[in-house]
């Protein structure tokens, strides 16, 4: 898998109006099917009235993609969505789009850019973020340390997760697991040698 990838950061949705239809675009971050179905059976759920409910959803996992049109002319729905998610380079996402028919046909042109533009909303509205994997690290120093120790560790691009006081002081942080080298060698510069990092589990984290 990538060291990186994009996802959204929350459910979220958004709507307008073409020719008096009514369009609603959803979005939440998914791990599996199961999270994906459930997903789109709970806006079914809630939009039961509606004409249709198009989905699409793309997962890291077996690099698994699936899209439903859900009634309306094939390739003018489902594919439209899957590939807003996927020229956006989004991962681990469901996207559903509601649509209450107005009365007027918008065509198969104008279905296309409809369902582009739902998906497009709900992927604004859920906020587009990139996670980065990182080693989980620790590191033990003796408090005269610290104050130095702490400041190469942040400089270095390390994020500390937690502060322990005890009889030393004992740092936990990640960081890029390519940074590590970096960041011991620099530790062993300002304390003689005597403190090094170590990292064990690699874990995903929002990249600012």
């Amino acid at each position: 898998m990538s060291d990186s990838y994009k996802t959204v950061k929350t459910e979220s949705s958004g709507e307008f109006v073409e020719k008096r239809s009514r369009f609603i675009g959803y979005c939440k971050p998914v791990k599996t099917e199961d999270d994906a179905t459930a997903f789109i059976n709970k806006i079914r759920a809630a939009h039961w009235d509606a004409r249709h409910n198009v989905y699409a959803y793309s997962l890291r996992e077996g690099n698994l993609r699936r899209y439903s049109d859900d009634g309306e002319p094939s390739g003018t729905a489902g594919m439209p969505v899957l590939d807003v998610i996927t020229k956006n380079g989004v991962y681990d996402v469901c996207v559903v789009v509601t649509r209450y028919f107005g009365g007027v046909l918008l065509g198969k042109g104008g279905l296309v850019r409809a369902y582009s533009q739902g998906a497009k909303l709900a992927l604004e509205a859920g906020q587009v973020i990139k996670m980065q994997s990182c080693l989980l690290c620790s590191l033990c120093c003796n408090y005269n340390q610290y104050g130095k120790v702490s400041a190469v560790v942040m400089d270095s691009d390390g994020v500390i997760d937690d502060t322990l006081y005890e009889a030393d002081v004992v740092i936990k942080f990640h960081m890029p697991p390519e940074l590590l080298p970096a960041l011991n060698k620099k530790l062993a510069d300002i304390t003689a040698g005597e403190v090094q990092a170590h990292g064990n589990e690699e874990k995903y984290f929002v990249f600012e």
